[in-house]
This record gives C-alpha cells, structure tokens and sequence, in this order.
C-alpha cells in the first residue's frame, strides 16, 4: 500500500527519493527483439551464447603458403627444402581458408624463388609447426560461449563478437517511454523571438536530452494552459503509453500551478515539497501504476530533480549502476551562507591554486541556467549546516571528468564454464557486482593470490601424494595467509573425442599411437597437472604423445580444436564437450574450488558471491549442462 501524500512538506531528499522510486519500480521495463546491427547502447535482456564460432573454418593468419607442416620437417639452412605450388604447397592470403590437406603457413617474406624459370618452384630454410602462423576454429568465439551475459550494456566492439558469433537477433531491454508535457500561458515554442511575458519553451528540451542520455525515450506533448481539465486530459493520453510522465512547471503553490491538484484527483501523489534547493516544489505521484513528475519551471530547478530522482529511476529499470563522478576535495574561496531548512546543491568553478584544488560558488538563482552550463562540478551541504567558511574544504562531484568506479570481482585462474554463469547470476540478482575471469592455470591462480593481484582464484589441482584437492597447494604456496577455500562444484574430467570416435580411443594409453593427436592445456593449469600424474602413473613419457605441446588455455577450446578436426581428442571437462557435440570419455571426478584472499572475504561484493553461488537457480543452471555436481557448493572447506 502506497504511503500517504504528503503536501508541501520539507520532506528531506532521501526519504524521497525513497519514497519515489520504491513505487515506481513496481513497473518493470519487457524486453524486444531487435537486429544486432543497431544494439549499440542497448541492455541484454538474457545472457547471449555464440551460435558458431569465430573463426568457423581455420584461417590463414599470414600472407604466404598453406603446407601440411610434416613436409617442412627438416628444412634449415644447410638443407633446404623445395616445395611446388599448388602441388604440396598452396598460395593464400590473410584470413583465407587453408585447404584441407594443410596445417600450418608459411610466411611470404620466409620462402625464396630459387628458379626464375619456375617459378613454381619455391625453397624454405626452417620448418613450420602444425597449425603455426594458422587462426584455428573458434580462436576468437566458441560455438555455445558466452558472449555477454544478462542486463550488459552493448558496447561497439561488444557488435563485433556477436555478429562473429553469429548473432543476428537477440533480446534487448525496452527503452523506458517518457511522455513530456510543457505548460504554461506565457510559453511558446523555439524558433521565435519571445515579446515581453513570453518565454521559450526549453526545460522539456533539457529533460529530453537528459532522458536519451539516459537510455530513454520520449515524446513530447504539445503545450498545455494552465487550466486544470486540460492538463487532467493531457496526462491522461500520456499514461496510456508511457512508462513516466514529466510535467514541466506548474509544480508549486500558485494560483496557476495546477499539478499537484491534477495529480490529486487522478492517482496518488506521494511527495509535494522536498527539503533540497534548486527543486524544492517537487510533485511525485502514481497515475494508473504509472509514475509522474510535476517538476518546478525554474530551469536549475528542474534539471536537478531531473538528476536527483528521473536519472537514478531510469538506470535502475535498465539494470545498470548508477554513473559516480569523480569526487574531488576542493577548498571554497569564500564564505557561504546556507539555510537549514534545505539540503543545498553548489554549482562550482574549480581549479587547481599553488597544488591546491580551490571552489568557487556560481550564482545560485534557480532560474540561472547558466550555472549549469559553466559549473565544473557540485557540492552539497547539507539540511543540519549553515554554511561553509572560507577555506573549508568541499567534496566536490566533477561533472567535467568521467567517473572510474570499481565494482569488479577479479578471478584469476582455472577455467571452468560455471564462473559464466555465475557472473551472469550475479547481474541477474541485481547485486551492483560484476564478475571479471581470466584464465591463468590454477598455479597462475594460485601466484596471483600471493601476489594480491586478484581477489579469489579458482582451483582444481590434486595432490598425488594426499589424493587431495587444492588444499596442499596453499599449505605449500600460502602458507599462514589465511585463506578461505570455499567449494565451488565437483566436475566430471575426461577425453574430448570426436562424435562415434573414429580414432577408437578408450583411454590414457591411447594417446601415444601415432594416428592420435592430442590437444593439451597450458603449463600450470589443474588438468594438464592431472594429465601428468596419469601419464606418470602408467609410465608414460609425454613425449610419446603427439601435440602434447600444443596448448590451449580453456576447456571448451580443447573441445573446438576436436571438433575443428586439428585434434583427435583432448583432456577436459564432460559440460564443454557436450556443450559442443562431443564424445566423452569420463576419468575422473574432480574438485573446483574458490580461494578467496583474506583482505575481501568478509567485504560486500563477497558476500553477494558467496550468495550467488550458494542460490538454487546457480546450482540448477550449471548442473544443467552435464557433468556437475553442486550438492555443497558454497560450503567453507577446512585448511
């Protein structure tokens, strides 16, 4: 139930605010369809997965020639070895398919034309590796990666990777509509020089550019006099089809201020006056479910409420923080009075004097736009104060300066495909967080932790010795550091092999036959770790095992590289491999835990994480792709 209207009053600007926006998120922005071509700017209603990947043919990544790399083998320049075009060695150009026969390229500026007769004819001095100087299958985008998750704001080169990934649609948050109505006798359209007792309409121009800014909408009305029916008819067609109404002048206590009686008559008005100057005669109501704004006609005035109370419900419908400016401490250059009965904003001149920053105040007229136009940034002093002294320090919010504001979760570490889903569930719980991942290997993890470059690593090493999972490693690594280790999911690890395996491969010993290539992860990470410790364990060297050099640095791009067809099978988790049509061998159920650095475990944006993580729907979505246990995810592991 709504709360009671409260008119005239000196409501201070927070319960307000409150007040305001408790009510009008109530009504959700739905979500459309739209190109991707024209999604700049525009807010992910649902997280987006790559439906092919990048590149979907394997590329040339140089000009020059396409060969199959076993007939380079032993080219040096005491022995060079002769190739012939179009024979067994095949002209292409950057970004061009490699024939099928060919694995890797040669470079234009490394082959020499030995014979001006034939020039057919070419000669190498050094041999290329498989798949060198070549832009495997989905080295960009992955079929079935993430690309953006939900509530993302699309960013240009955010385009590119969707369209690369063959996103040609998606579902987007509908902007929020704002219906704009000017009132006023002595108002009259731009574009005509005003005679005396006329002014031009500007405020719904200014709230125009400010809603766009803001990811809105709107449609300007035409004006309307000052007379009540007409505006009660007028708001009345704007609530129709609007998301907001903004109702410029008519806001306060005069004869011809009809706003707030309108709003009276027709829903529920919950604020007439708030203790904040400029903007003091604020009109906030509902209309039929919809919220509608009496803002006051003084310009000042009505861009601060604006920015006070329409920005922060604007960002709020669109899922996105609201933007911080950059905050300053500035010395005023002189005295400033101030009433207690208003919470004050200073529009401010700031410059930099002999290493100090020195404030000084514009003119404070609710009507001097100008002071908008030429401040530099605003301060506040608040309802309990009478003023600031000369030379008493200011903090100043820039307005001339981009805000840099950090709310991002780094994890540096092991791959897996539940960290995309938990920072999507993150976003989806409307926690003001992110959640940043970078593959490092668990050991790269494990070092950044020491190095207090991350907050939380995610592991999965075993310990041959203990048969334990990541615990021993910190003992060893971080020893007294004070740790928390929190259990993320166990995790089903096998062989990634083609659909039917055609190669027939049943297990580990299989990888040293000679008509098996293998795809192995990076030096460091927990698999290639487990990977070892099997070979080790049945005697085999990893130099039996052809590709075992080749490293890729995540799971689902060891399952791409077996289904681009550069790998017979590769070591990694069952939900990348079914995510990509595999076959899966399972070896092994494995441990994925969270370290968590001591100094930002008891801190907010942990919490949230650990909230996240420990929610039924996380848990249902990632058990949903294969290969996942979660029964104790979130649970604190002992060190």
């Amino acid at each position: 139930m709504l709360e009671r209207k409260i008119y005239l009053s000196n409501l201070p600007l927070d319960r307000a605010r409150e007040l305001f926006l408790n009510a009008a998120l109530k009504r959700k922005m739905g979500a459309e369809e739209l190109d991707t071509r024209l999604a700049a700017g525009r807010v992910t209603a649902e997280p987006v997965f790559a439906s092919i990947s990048s590149p979907h043919y394997h590329a040339a990544a140089m000009d020059g020639v396409a060969v199959k790399a076993a007939d380079t083998f032993g080219a040096a320049p005491t022995a060079p070895r002769r190739l012939i075009l179009k024979q067994n060695a095949f002209p292409v150009d950057t970004g061009g398919a490699l024939p099928p026969e060919c694995d890797a390229v040669i470079m234009i500026e490394d082959i020499i034309f030995p014979d001006r007769d034939n020039p057919e004819v070419i000669e190498i001095r050094e041999a290329v590796a498989p798949w060198q100087h070549v832009r495997s299958i989905g080295e960009d985008v992955v079929a079935a990666e993430m690309i953006i998750p939900s509530y993302h704001l699309i960013r240009p080169f955010d385009l590119g990777a969707l369209l690369s990934g063959g996103i040609f649609k998606l579902r987007v948050l509908k902007k929020p509509l704002i219906s704009l109505i000017p009132t006023g006798l002595e108002i009259i359209p731009p574009g005509k020089i005003p005679e005396a007792g006329e002014i031009i309409e500007s405020n719904t121009y200014t709230s125009a550019a400010a809603i766009e800014n803001w990811g809105g909408e709107y449609i300007r009305q035409p004006v309307v006099r000052d007379e009540v029916d007409m505006l009660e008819r007028a708001v009345r067609r704007a609530v129709r089809h609007s998301d907001l109404v903004l109702i410029s002048a008519g806001s306060s206590a005069g004869r011809r201020d009809h706003t707030y009686r309108v709003l009276d008559r027709m829903g529920e008005v919950l604020v007439h006056g708030v203790a904040m100057r400029p903007g003091k005669p604020v009109v906030l109501a509902l209309v039929d479910g919809v919220p509608v704004a009496g803002l006051p006609g003084y310009p000042v005035a009505s861009y601060m409420v604006l920015e006070l109370f329409i920005k922060p419900l604007l960002y709020a419908w669109q899922k996105q923080p609201l933007p911080a400016g950059e905050m300053l401490y500035a010395s005023s250059s002189r005295r400033i009075l101030s009433s207690l009965k208003e919470e004050e904003f200073l529009r401010l001149k700031v410059g930099k004097v002999n290493d100090k920053f020195i404030a000084t105040p514009l003119p404070r007229g609710s009507g001097v736009s100008m002071s908008l136009v030429r401040a530099d940034g605003l301060a506040v002093i608040p309802q309990d104060k009478e003023g600031v002294e000369a030379g008493e320090g200011l903090t100043v919010t820039l307005w001339r300066t981009r805000r840099d504001v950090e709310n991002t979760i780094v994890c540096l570490g092991s791959h897996d495909l539940s960290l995309d889903i938990l920072a999507d569930h993150l976003k989806r719980g409307d926690y003001p967080y992110s959640l940043s991942s970078a593959h490092v290997g668990s050991m790269g993890g494990i070092m950044s932790l020491q190095r207090e470059e991350t907050h939380i690593a995610g592991l999965h090493l075993l310990d041959p010795e203990r048969g334990d999972y990541n615990i021993p490693y910190l003992e060893r690594y971080l020893p007294g550091k004070g740790i928390h280790l929190v259990h993320l999911a166990r995790r089903e690890l096998g062989l990634i092999i083609a659909p039917g395996n055609p190669r027939n491969i049943s297990g580990i010993e299989d990888l040293t036959r000679e008509d098996v290539l293998f795809v192995n992860r990076q030096k460091g990470a927990g698999t290639r770790v487990f990977l070892d410790y099997r070979l080790s364990k049945q005697g085999i060297g990893p130099e039996k095992i052809k590709g075992y050099s080749r490293e890729e640095f995540n799971h689902l791009a060891v399952a791409a590289a077996v289904k681009g067809g550069s790998a017979d099978v590769g070591l990694g988790i069952r939900a990348a491999a079914s995510t990509l049509g595999m076959d899966f061998i399972p070896l092994a159920w494995e441990q994925y835990d969270l370290a968590i650095a001591p100094a930002f475990y008891d801190t907010l944006p942990c919490l949230a994480l650990l909230e996240a993580i420990s929610s039924p729907a996380f848990r249902t979505a990632v058990e949903r792709m294969g290969g996942y246990d979660l029964k104790d995810s979130g649970k604190l592991l002992t060190m």
